[in-house]
């Protein structure tokens, strides 16, 4: 992996970062932004220096994180504007009845509630029950409950965790780690998705994983994960949904993810883990 952090970190080289990462051309992000393509050019090579309103204006059109529009506002020599809070603030109690509200209303699926870093947050009863069919409680917290959190990649990823379960795995693990990789250089200025990127890496099987084509799978509306333990067999398809129009850091990072049934054999075998 290459990366921006290991070159001089100027708003110049993070706005070219972010419009290349986007397949914008400085003719593209003129266009769309409404400013001169020769004032693109000027504010990447440093020639210019940017406004605090032009910054948002071009990380808007861009679509970048409100993580990594502190990051470009710092760079430029202005104060961050986005706060990072904690789900356990009081002002946030009506976004936690919320998710309670989406964690107890999926009664037969598995829903939970993750990070940016894909540590997990939350759980309904369902995905409860369903990790602990699959992994001794013991097992889970010794080997995986790192830093208070568990971590769902390294879960799905490591051979003592989800992998003897999963009938797919090198399958569901090549989609994985690509998306991981792809996290890790979108977010070029924070060493934690790298490092959970390098940390996977070095598990067995994973490089050759990362190399393999998904072709066999473009076939399927869907790409599902199927479990399977003790003779009972769940596949399922999941959904991510995340907090619309968040002006928090904390907030837009949050994922919702459901695992809903592919099958009515897994809605009955669902039923047996109860």
């Amino acid at each position: 992996m290459q990366s921006t952090s290991n070159q001089q970190t100027t708003f110049g080289n993070l706005l070219k970062h972010h419009r290349k990462l986007r397949n914008f051309s400085q003719l593209d992000l003129a266009l769309a932004s409404d400013v001169s393509q020769r004032h693109i050019s000027f504010l990447e090579s440093g020639r210019a220096n940017p406004s605090q309103e032009m910054i948002l204006q071009l990380a808007t059109v861009l679509d970048i994180p409100l993580r990594e529009q502190n990051v470009m506002l710092t760079t430029a020599g202005f104060a961050p504007i986005y706060s990072e809070s904690d789900l356990s603030s009081p002002e946030f109690e009506p976004i936690r009845k919320a998710l309670d509200f989406i964690l107890l209303s999926q009664t037969h699926s598995p829903v939970l509630i993750m990070d940016r870093y894909w540590n997990l947050i939350q759980t309904n009863p369902v995905s409860q029950r369903l990790i602990n069919w699959l992994i001794d409680s013991e097992d889970l917290h010794n080997r995986f409950y790192i830093d208070g959190k568990i971590n769902l990649m390294r879960l799905m990823l490591h051979s003592q965790g989800l992998k003897p379960f999963v009938s797919n795995w090198e399958e569901i693990v090549s989609h994985l780690i690509k998306r991981v990789y792809r996290e890790a250089i979108a977010d070029d200025n924070n060493e934690q998705p790298r490092q959970l990127y390098q940390e996977l890496m070095t598990y067995p099987d994973i490089p050759q994983l990362w190399k393999l084509s998904n072709s066999q799978s473009w076939q399927m509306p869907l790409l599902t994960v199927n479990f399977f333990k003790a003779g009972l067999h769940l596949n399922f398809f999941s959904a991510i949904a995340t907090l619309g129009t968040p002006q928090d850091i904390m907030l837009q990072e949050l994922r919702i993810e459901t695992l809903f049934p592919a099958d009515e054999i897994t809605q009955k075998n669902l039923v047996e883990l109860n």
